[in-house]
């Protein structure tokens, strides 16, 4: 293996894991991306998928070029660093026009625009995970279909983890990426993988199987395709919204009604003297979302644990 490419296994894996060791590579060398990436889909036809750049913290500034592609299946997590390397891979490129493999992420449209603005490049059979998530489990999710679910958010709803987030998005991804860049992409492109895998396992429960065109589409040429060529959009005629909500107050009855409630004086519980009130501490449960099992506490999202796609 060349010196611009790493192999890091995770620091602990459970005994019962199917597969003992599933490696995290980093690459900066393009001739090692593609033999990684054509081992990449040998077995699996679902990847994680995201991407990262170096910020421009210049208003109006251009956005700099895909500097990061993190991919991930079953058995291991890549993470390709185009701007490092001499040409872009060819691997990578088929990888991404072939429909015949899944490509899955949150907001995963803005990604494959990005991937086309960058270098003309098409990818075919993307997932919009918060789509998927509305779909399989509407009673869950309410508003509107199109409006996005944060990665960290659905990962908490399903796998009771946080993803940790932070400055770290807005470090340098042209550079050596250091450990806790490599751990926050690999988590990133892992979660997608997982969640996708929980959210599949969902659709045989539903009364009917979705329409896969409810939250799938190809990118190609910078538009969004069904798989006929037609405009596609997110939309799916079951979902439901639930009621709307309620009409936004006018900051100026806000700030009356404010006022007015503070001019009352709250009823005493029995024994408690006035201007003496206790202080009352809310449920733990209610600290917690509503998604989140009481009792259960959340612990950090890592890939070292394989969740659910085991």
């Amino acid at each position: 293996m060349s010196d611009s490419a790493q192999t890091v296994p995770p620091q602990s894996e459970p005994a019962d894991s199917p597969t003992p060791w599933k490696p995290r590579i980093y690459t900066r060398d393009h001739h090692q991306a593609n033999v990684e990436l054509a081992r990449l889909c040998l077995w699996d036809d679902i990847l994680g998928f995201d991407l990262e750049w170096k910020p421009n913290f210049v208003k109006g500034g251009r956005e700099n070029r895909t500097a990061l592609v993190q991919l991930a299946n079953r058995d291991t997590i890549l993470l390709v660093q185009i701007s490092a390397m001499q040409e872009f891979p060819v691997q990578l490129r088929l990888l991404l026009e072939n429909p015949g493999i899944v490509k899955c992420g949150v907001a995963i449209q803005c990604d494959a625009k990005k991937i086309f603005n960058d270098f003309g490049l098409s990818v075919r059979s993307c997932v919009d995970l918060s789509l998927l998530a509305r779909t399989v489990d509407n009673a869950r999710w309410r508003g509107k279909y199109n409006s996005s679910l944060g990665l960290a958010h659905l990962v908490e709803s399903y796998e009771y983890r946080m993803l940790l987030k932070g400055k770290i998005t807005r470090t340098n991804w042209e550079r050596v990426l250091d450990f806790e860049q490599q751990e926050y992409a690999s988590n990133d492109a892992h979660a997608a993988y997982v969640l996708y895998r929980k959210l599949a396992n969902m659709v045989p429960s539903m009364p009917s199987p979705p329409e896969p065109l409810w939250y799938s589409f190809n990118a190609v040429g910078g538009s969004f395709l069904t798989p006929e060529g037609k405009p596609w959009q997110a939309q799916n005629p079951n979902y439901d919204p639930g009621p709307p909500p309620p009409p936004r107050e006018d900051k100026k009855d806000r700030k009356g009604k404010r006022k007015a409630d503070d001019d009352v004086v709250p009823e005493q519980p029995d024994g408690v003297e006035p201007n003496r009130l206790p202080h009352w501490q809310p449920d733990a449960q209610q600290s917690q979302q509503a998604t989140h099992p009481p009792g259960r506490p959340l612990l950090p999202f890592s890939v070292k644990e394989r969740l659910s796609c085991q």
